[in-house]
């Protein structure tokens, strides 16, 4: 898609409106490419009108390709291909060359490259061939694919997965073998063809109430679009495509994928989700009633001493409370890391009256960003900023402190700067006290970073945790 739009931009003149339509024959193009057995190729003809530019190629899954070389920004000079330049100047299909015509205008010529091998006799291959011609009809004439797409599933039958065809009134003309055994896995047990497959479907639906409507437009054919039909026992993606002769609907072709295996897995892993979940918002409930359980204990303490070391073991505790609390929420393994900061920030807060100078709380803030991070880092992190923060505040006694997030190539910086009362002379890490040395081991040990604190411009202290990318 990418190689598409640059190439169009550079060496053609068409409009926003052209690619789009363009991109939108490019997304479906496949299904014609196994129903015709042939390799596609985009043509796009350049701005000045010398020639054809290849943008596009697509290769079929049930033919051998017929070839094996990308032709993707190939350029064709006008006169050495006549039968894309008739395509291109009369807006008819010229022997394998199909222009794409737009409000009134060529906008692309694609070429059929049959493959050289047979594929399978009979009627399967014959009725195939009639659809892609059917849609290559279509898709000149400017009306596949359709724009207006009703959409009731998630997934895209291919046609090796079954196929049926049906006429102008929605009886079943054909079915493929594997269209056959996917309405039979449904519980089908009546003959299929000249049957109405629309009815057939919402019988085997088994769904009490009102008929969906998605499932009713796609299966008799009248809209393009996608539907699920599951009965408890099977689960069969549904896609229609009604083939039109001048805006005529002359039947409809029908995509049928037996998604039971699929469906499960993902029902699957969506209940193992939403366990893991369930599992970190009782770890969260959990460690929040031991963080009071600490608090209740610190008020009974008879020493200052044994107040302030609860106080700290109960932020610890409620520092990890808050990464489980935030995994509960999230929809996947990875936490809004600034999010859990703004957390501990809180918690933070509501310790600092007990510490502050002259009955003034210090003010704390969050500056940055990030991405979203794993469990196993975010948890170590969080509990770091905890004590770097609880640190300015019971021992730098900081009247500001800023928490800095910012994310490079690298990784990952979180500054802490206060204006404390700054690093004691001659102070060293193995001089620090139990809340850094549990910093350095949880970023060195746990996050695989590293930790600096060094005094800050002007006075106070600069703690800087650096995490490297990828980790």
């Amino acid at each position: 898609m990418a190689i598409l739009n640059r190439l169009a931009e550079e060496r053609t003149d068409l409009t926003e409106a052209e690619i789009d339509r363009l991109h939108l024959i490019v997304a479906e193009w496949s299904l014609i490419a196994d129903l015709a057995g042939s390799d596609l190729v985009l043509w796009l003809p350049t701005w000045n009108e010398g020639g054809l530019l290849a943008v596009a190629q697509v290769r079929a899954t049930t033919a051998p390709t017929n070839m094996p070389d990308d032709v993707v920004g190939t350029f064709v000079a006008k006169g050495r291909s006549p039968h894309l330049d008739q395509a291109a100047a009369f807006g008819r299909v010229s022997g394998d060359a199909y222009p794409v015509n737009f409000q009134g205008r060529v906008i692309g010529i694609i070429e059929r490259h049959s493959s050289s091998t047979r594929r399978v006799a009979g009627r399967l291959e014959e009725i195939y061939l009639q659809t892609a011609d059917d849609l290559l009809a279509m898709l000149v004439a400017g009306t596949f694919p359709s724009t207006e797409i009703v959409t009731g599933a998630t997934g895209s039958p291919r046609v090796g997965d079954g196929l049926i065809r049906l006429d102008h009134a929605g009886l079943v003309e054909f079915a493929s073998p594997n269209a056959v055994s996917a309405m039979r896995r449904l519980g089908l047990a009546t003959e299929l063809i000249g049957a109405d497959l629309c009815a057939l479907l919402i019988k085997l639906s088994h769904k009490h109430g009102p008929v969906d409507e998605a499932l009713a437009q796609v299966a008799s054919g009248q809209v393009s679009g996608s539907a699920d039909v599951d009965n408890g026992t099977a689960t069969v993606l549904v896609r229609g495509i009604p083939l039109l002769d001048r805006e005529i609907r002359r039947g409809a072709i029908v995509l049928l994928q037996d998604a039971t295996e699929i469906r499960r897995r993902e029902r699957a892993l969506m209940s193992k989700d939403a366990t893991i979940r369930e599992i970190h918002h009782r770890v969260k409930n959990n460690l929040q009633t031991v963080a009071a359980l600490l608090r209740l204990q610190g008020r009974r303490a008879q020493s200052e001493e044994t107040r302030e070391a609860l106080a700290e073991a109960q932020l610890r505790v409620a520092s990890i409370a808050v990464v489980h609390e935030s995994l509960s929420k999230a929809g996947s393994e990875d936490v809004p890391f600034e999010e859990v900061v703004d957390r501990v920030i809180s918690l933070v807060r509501d310790l600092a009256p007990a510490f502050a100078v002259a009955g003034v709380t210090p003010v704390i803030e969050r500056e940055g960003e990030c991405s979203a991070m794993p469990e196993e880092l975010v948890t170590p992190l969080a509990m770091a900023v905890s004590e770097l923060l609880q640190n300015a505040v019971e021992h730098a006694k900081a009247a500001r402190i800023r928490v800095v997030i910012s994310e490079g190539p690298a990784g990952i910086s979180i500054d802490v700067l206060d204006d404390g009362a700054g690093l004691p002379e001659g102070f060293t890490m193995e001089s620090a006290g139990l809340g850094l040395q549990i910093v350095e081991s949880l970023v060195q040990n746990e996050a695989r970073g590293n930790f600096r604190l060094m005094p800050s411009d002007g006075h106070g202290t600069a703690a800087r945790i650096e995490v490297r990318a990828g980790k």
